[in-house]
């Protein structure tokens, strides 16, 4: 009997844990202070975003921020993850924001919600669904009827999962954000007024509450941006701030002259682009400012603690004054405490240290990381041009080439097609170009065109009855600062060759790669530098997480059993991609490629990561 009850104990404590845990609470701001049912609370969170990460490892993955001694959870929510299409919701399987939610609970952290409807974060459009740019009436983040319309519909959605889960409903959720980053709009948008930006932030906020968001609300943003930035009701909140004199300061004259004081994203590592150095912060510069936070009180929560990967089509996109776009890496390793895999870091270990200091109960034990393996080397059986594929489907033809949002096609490439009936010869120029490109006559390579590097011609020579190809790749939309409102893709604007514009008979072939086509595989010789599509099976006697090793590839996107992995290419810094073991299974798996450029004859995997190799 004495054994009986021993081996129950552990059960009876995490029952009771849970049963205290998810009884209804209060969290409020008075006086200045956090106040958790009624006691002084101070934040230590960490953001993750659930849809970065398989949801079987969602658990594994709060465990760990739970073990490193935090105690609150952030996550955006993405509203074009859950609007898969126009009025078409979907909240399970792995976008079952309630069971992350409900699962952060149950290991012991709260949670804070970060909704938007702008989310920026390195997310296609900013979290923005790109059909929004479809109808002409609408404008994006700003006091406009057919935008808020789309809002207020998101929000009503959002409401029916988080609403339940708020503390005083027994939830853990303590916190919601209002909007985001607005005041770094409101900076670059002078030509709006900041009456009407306001207008706008404030009806975000009256829809939260008019669908039932009943904790305390906050606003996050520099410093420097708060005038435009916050809202009435809502908690001024700083991203990036260091220096807590001028935190303290900011927040003091936004919020009637007192705190709480949070840094609602303090930045252990940082965002990375396509054909850019990949950005490490060190571990001692971490540990210094968490151990400035920690001694003046400030709540703070670590943008990133888990990054993550960007799975799919899902990354965004910066811009700047060199570079026309900045497409984001897929990895979202971020240089975070616990990097892509899950994998505890040393900047990990070294914050641990600081909060085993500070807390009165002893953390878990750090969790032990998912199984690795290796996958040897497999052969592709078949492959094939693309352009077998598309010569077998009906194009759509117009008169100009159309965008990515005419065709109705979000994500993926566009093959644009057009028949010469006499010879042109001298500069293709595609200024419209959104937003890389190969070019090619009669289905042979002539070039690459470029936005990232603003190469938008080349010299070409078509003779009658040659046939012009022009593969359009959308790499992902803006996300961050004002072009964010000129986002279609595709080619946007008209071809010309010589100076002369390029109309009538367009074909136009759409491949969204919502799914690998199916294809009936032929051997046949293809040409250098042409685009495959390309399939392979292997056995595995285990599974584990693994990295795809994409060295020797050109530039495509890779799935696993159906489960698109996201971007590669060549140029680095990303060489690797990270393939999750719980998307493989013992036996027979199916691997599939589309490369833009390259034909390869197998892939193996590593056991590691390769994120940080620039290749000229």
């Amino acid at each position: 009997m004495k054994k009986i009850i021993k081996n129950l104990l552990p059960v009876i404590f995490l029952l009771s844990f849970n049963f205290v845990f998810s009884q209804k609470g209060n969290f409020k701001i008075d006086n200045g202070n956090f106040l958790l049912n009624g006691k002084p609370f101070t934040i230590h969170s960490g953001e993750m975003h659930y849809p970065r990460i398989p949801s079987q490892y969602w658990k594994h993955r709060l465990q760990m921020m739970k073990a490193m001694g935090l105690n609150t959870v952030a996550t955006y929510v993405f509203w074009n993850y859950h609007e898969e299409s126009p009025g078409k919701w979907n909240f399970s399987g792995e976008k079952d924001l309630k069971k992350f939610i409900k699962t952060a609970q149950e290991v012991g952290l709260y949670v804070i919600v970060r909704p938007g409807p702008y989310v920026c974060a390195e997310w296609e459009f900013g979290g923005y669904p790109w059909w929004l740019q479809k109808d002409k009436s609408l404008e994006i983040r700003t006091d406009n009827m057919a935008f808020l319309e789309q809002c207020e519909k998101y929000i009503s959605q959002l409401a029916k999962q988080i609403v339940p889960l708020q503390i005083n409903n027994g939830g853990p959720i303590i916190m919601v954000q209002a909007e985001n980053e607005f005041g770094s709009y409101v900076d670059q948008r002078k030509d709006i007024s900041l009456a009407q930006h306001r207008k706008y932030s404030h009806k975000i906020k009256d829809m939260l509450l008019r669908h039932g968001i009943s904790v305390p609300l906050f606003t996050s943003d520099a410093t420097i941006y708060f005038e435009g930035g916050n809202i009435d009701g809502a908690l001024p909140t700083a991203n990036g701030e260091s220096d807590i004199a001028v935190l303290k300061k900011a927040v003091n004259q936004y919020n009637k002259g007192k705190g709480p004081y949070m840094v609602a994203e303090y930045y252990p590592g940082w965002l990375d682009h396509w054909a850019e150095p990949f950005v490490k912060v060190t571990t001692e510069d971490v540990v210094k400012q968490a151990e400035i936070y920690v001694k003046n009180g400030i709540s703070f929560n670590y943008y990133m603690i888990h990054g993550g990967t960007n799975f799919g089509f899902t990354s965004g996109a910066n811009y700047d004054k060199n570079f026309d776009i900045q497409p984001d890496i897929t990895s979202y390793d971020y240089d975070a405490p616990i990097n892509e895999a899950g994998w505890a870091t040393p900047k990990y270990n070294a914050l641990r240290n600081i909060f085993q200091k500070i807390n009165q109960n002893k953390p878990p034990d750090v969790p032990k990381p998912m199984k690795v393996i290796t996958i040897p080397e497999v052969k592709f059986s078949k492959t094939n041009s693309l352009f077998d594929l598309i010569n077998n489907r009906k194009p759509v033809v117009n008169n100009q080439p159309m965008t990515f949002e005419d065709l109705n096609i979000g994500n993926g490439y566009v093959l644009y097609r057009r028949k010469f009936d006499k010879t042109h010869k001298g500069k293709l120029e595609v200024k419209g170009l959104r937003d890389y490109a190969n070019v090619y006559v009669n289905e042979q390579w002539i070039g690459e065109l470029n936005r990232i590097n603003k190469k938008y011609d080349l010299e070409i020579e078509i003779k009658a009855g040659d046939r012009l190809e022009i593969l359009v790749e959308n790499m992902g939309r803006i996300n961050y600062g004002s072009e964010i409102v000129n986002n279609l893709k595709g080619i946007i604007s008209p071809i010309k060759i010589d100076g002369n514009e390029v109309t009538g008979s367009w074909e136009m072939f759409p491949l969204t790669f919502n799914t690998f086509p199916q294809h009936d595989y032929k051997v046949k010789n293809i040409a250098v530098n042409t685009p495959v599509i390309q399939e392979a099976e292997f056995n595995l006697q285990e599974t584990g997480d693994t990295f795809l090793d994409m060295r020797e590839f050109g530039k495509g996107i890779v799935f696993v059993n159906g489960k698109n992995l996201g971007r590669y290419w060549k140029v680095g810094p990303q060489q690797t991609l990270y393939l999750p073991g719980v998307w493989l299974k013992k036996g027979k798996n199916v691997i599939q490629i589309f490369d833009q450029i390259k034909n390869n004859i197998s892939i193996k995997s590593l056991d590691h990561p390769i994120l940080d190799q620039i290749v000229k």
